[in-house]
């Protein structure tokens, strides 16, 4: 895919799937900002260095890529990124947002502290972010926003002890997503989402990983971002080299808000008795 003359930011950009996102894209042509506040593997404390040497290895390569370091938690943050990647390349087509971190604390420990962590760098980042783009965006002629979300956060079997305030990040992002693909469909703005697995420094992973390799889920992000994507508003999920898309679509025959189109109940035992239908897909449900 050329990317040539268009102008993307990838967060979370110095290290692991980010900094793969960022290569993939300048190498397609792309000039590349790269935000990567520098922090350790539980998302606490800077280092500039990180995401400078990051950069200067990509320009190294004979990559038209720029490294930004500054904390994205706040709403002036964000629009110093957006108005630093204005005044570096004079535009902006592609907004990827792959910043983040996995944090354990069981609810029953959950303090202030670790929740606003988790928040500030899964749902406030994300808003401002987009906030201080979407202008800027509007004026392409292919915007894309790219968002991250998580299967540990969409499916409760992945689920694990600890992640409450993590997956509650992740699913913003999903309704972010949502929210910004219906305001921005007129205009053209495409807003979609990757939900990633694979082995970084956020699994203990230093070494090139025998699977789960970052680098297979760069294609999916690389399509999302480019003009053969003409879709809004989906998940791609992606994992050794796989790729499926899913959305939360509505059920058939729905007259939302006042028709359901499923069982029908007038107290709480008649919901108890048809509890085995309703929570059949509505394919298998009888009514």
């Amino acid at each position: 895919m050329d990317f040539t003359g268009k102008t993307a930011i990838v967060t979370g950009g110095a290290r692991g799937l980010g900094l793969s996102y960022a290569r993939a894209l300048a190498q397609a042509g792309a000039r590349v900002v790269i935000s990567d506040i520098g922090a350790d593997n539980v998302g606490a404390g800077t280092d500039a260095s990180v995401v400078q040497q990051a950069a200067e290895a990509l320009r190294a390569e004979g990559l038209m890529v720029a490294g930004h370091g500054g904390d994205l938690s706040t709403d002036e943050g964000c629009r110093q990124l957006i108005s630093y990647t204005l005044e570096t390349f004079g535009q902006l087509d592609i907004l990827i947002h792959n910043a983040g971190w996995v944090g354990y604390q069981p609810i029953a420990e959950l303090d202030a502290a670790f929740l606003q962590r988790a928040m500030d760098i899964n749902l406030y980042a994300p808003l401002w972010l987009c906030k201080h783009a979407w202008p800027h965006l509007l004026r392409s002629c292919a915007p894309r926003i790219i968002l991250t979300t998580s299967d540990r956060a969409m499916y409760a079997q992945y689920e694990q002890t600890g992640l409450v305030a993590y997956s509650a990040g992740k699913m913003a992002q999903v309704g972010i997503m949502n929210a910004l693909s219906h305001e921005g469909a007129e205009a053209g703005v495409l807003v979609n989402a990757i939900s990633p697995v694979a082995k970084t420094r956020m699994w203990g992973v230093t070494q090139e990983p025998d699977e789960l390799k970052p680098d297979w889920v760069t294609p999916g992000v690389l399509f999302l971002a480019s003009r053969q994507c003409t879709d809004t508003g989906y998940i791609l999920r992606a994992s050794n080299g796989q790729f499926t898309a899913t959305r939360f679509s509505e059920n058939p025959g729905v007259d939302y808000p006042r028709n359901l189109a499923r069982i029908k109940a007038g107290s709480a035992e008649e919901v108890a008795a048809a509890w085995s239908h309703i929570k059949q897909p509505p394919t298998q449900a009888t009514t």
